[in-house]
């Protein structure tokens, strides 16, 4: 038996994909450090030409670290808000439940080559 939902797709899912995006391409402009540290070189690694290193990092101003940690507070409450609807609560069990869950993932997936 598998469970029709009318909400196929929660607006929080929706988010929950948007925000660790939006989180990354921001993380990706950022020293290599949140502290200031001192840069370093390694030796040379075994067959290969590779030398290791990091130029100094000036660590992340506190209005940065800041946004960083409003991007991990907001992940954090949207997947609360996914993993706690009122949708998981439903009274199946086991293989219906594996089947309803995989049906909800998978809905955006069945749209359509219009979609």
């Amino acid at each position: 038996m598998a469970l029709q939902c009318a909400c196929l797709r929660l607006p929080p899912q929706d988010l929950l994909d948007a925000v660790p995006a939006e989180r990354d391409q921001f993380a990706q402009r950022l020293p290599w450090s949140a502290e200031p540290l001192q840069g370093w070189t390694a030796d040379k690694k075994l067959h290969g030409d590779f030398v290791p290193e990091k130029a100094d990092s000036p660590g992340c101003t506190p209005e940065e670290a800041e946004r960083l940690a409003g991007y991990r507070a907001r992940i954090l409450e949207l997947t609360t808000q996914v993993l706690t609807h009122p949708y998981w609560a439903t009274p199946l069990s086991g293989l219906d439940r594996m089947e309803a869950r995989t049906t909800l993932k998978r809905t955006h997936d069945t749209a359509g080559p219009d979609a």
